[in-house]
């Protein structure tokens, strides 16, 4: 890091010239008042499509910032389903952010390939963290590309107190599922809180619907040898069974988005909802008296399921003017004392081994994580094509939703996709 030594007639010269330098390719840097060492104090650029974890990465920023006086955080969150397009055309222009999270498998591995992201895998601590969990940001050059922040898992969340009222318990199967779905709405309480206006929500609700029509075969390993395909029986199956719960949806359902569905289960207008672990914090934090829990998928074979994968990751920008200091903080995150921040701060299952939560439905994800856990396998099989199969899954079913396609129509599109490029389907 250079050092600045001027006169005071000069200061203002050098400071324009330094704004206008810090803003490209990442963050700014200014004359250190004190601090550690007495160097210059830098601050990072750190870009997330979490626009709700804001305040929560004020605490861990801050506690970075106590062991790193010289080093500061500029946290900027975008809207989830447009943090992509920014983020790419930042890291195009050259113009991208120190610090950017990182979509898991396929997506964030492009921008390794790219060329935009710095190999992490001389971080002190990254090595601790299993494979299995590093393989999302895993570039195909066996490089390790970003530090995972959480194992995400998918569930049926549902009211105890709605459920007790009404007579009713967790269903053990499809058809209890249904007839409790029918109890309630012959209440006059919305079944589930769904909306069909953001298409990630779609496959993500099917990411935690389908495993029960496949659970228990060896359908998933034929699927990814090329020996069955997304047209089968069971895949269809599970597109059948999403329009199937249609009758108990809320009202203009095809016009709702994640703020309005959160809001309908918080509020207990709705008994169930269809969500991520990551949600946890933004339930409580809209109602923290609600009387909250969850139950995986139940299967066909008797069994349950939770739906699990690796989230995102934190990368740090190859062109970044400040690679030393962001590399610190990908440091920072490969530690214990990151995972019990993350985790309790967000109520999410951190990636950091050894890590445990204040919240018994966090240890209780986690748990079936270890037990009872099937990949979300559109996020880490078919997230690939252009656009990507989980992509034109998506928007098939706002087609089947919105009364233009079949079930039968929605596979056949989204095996066309997948055709196109997985490697199984072109042997």
């Amino acid at each position: 890091m250079s050092q600045f030594r001027f006169r005071y007639v000069a200061s203002l010269v050098l400071t324009a010239v330094m704004v206008v330098t810090g803003c490209s390719s990442g963050g700014t840097e200014t004359e250190s008042v004190g601090g550690q060492g007495g160097g210059q104090q830098v601050t990072l650029s750190m870009h997330s499509w979490r626009v709700e974890d804001t305040e929560g990465y004020k605490a861990i920023i801050k506690a970075f910032e106590a062991d790193h006086p010289n080093i500061k955080i500029d946290f900027k969150p975008f809207k989830a389903t447009e943090y992509n397009t920014i983020l790419n055309t930042a890291l195009q222009s050259d113009s991208g952010p120190d610090i950017l999270q990182l979509r898991p498998y396929a997506p964030g591995i492009a921008l390794a390939e790219a060329g935009h992201l710095e190999p992490l895998d001389n971080v002190p601590g990254i090595s601790t963290i299993p494979k299995d969990v590093l393989a999302a940001a895993t570039g195909k050059d066996g490089k390790v590309y970003g530090v995972p922040l959480s194992l995400n898992s998918t569930q049926f969340y549902y009211n105890k107190k709605i459920f007790e009222q009404n007579g009713l318990q967790a269903p053990k199967s499809w058809d209890e599922l249904i007839a409790t779905a029918k109890t309630l709405k012959e209440k006059g309480i919305v079944p589930i809180s769904f909306g069909a206006k953001e298409g990630w929500l779609l496959s993500l609700s099917h990411g935690v619907i389908a495993p029960a029509s496949y659970s228990g075969t060896n359908y998933l390993d034929k699927l990814l040898k090329g020996e069955s395909d997304l047209k089968s029986a069971e895949f269809l199956q599970s597109v059948q069974r999403m329009q199937e719960l249609i009758p108990y949806f809320p009202e203009n359902y095809v016009g709702l988005e994640l703020n309005d569905m959160r809001t309908l289960f918080a509020t207990e207008k709705a008994a169930m909802f269809i969500n991520g672990s990551f949600e946890l914090e933004g339930i409580k934090k809209l109602n923290p008296d609600l009387p909250l829990d969850f139950f995986p998928m139940p299967t066909d074979d008797g069994k349950q399921v939770l739906t699990t994968w690796v989230d995102g990751s934190y990368a740090v920008n190859a062109k970044s003017k400040h690679k030393a200091e962001a590399l610190k903080f990908m440091e920072f995150m490969a530690t214990k004392k990151f995972g019990e921040l993350f985790a309790n701060q967000f109520k999410r299952i951190s990636a950091v081994p050894g890590v445990s939560t204040d919240d018994p439905l966090v240890n209780k994800m986690a748990e079936l994580s270890q037990s009872s856990a099937t990949p979300y396998l559109m996020v880490v099989s078919f997230a690939e094509g252009k656009p990507t199969t989980k992509q034109t899954l998506e928007n098939a079913l706002q087609g089947m939703y919105l009364g233009k396609l079949t079930p039968e129509q929605v596979v056949e599109e989204v095996q066309k996709s997948a055709a196109t490029w997985f490697p199984p389907f072109k042997k």
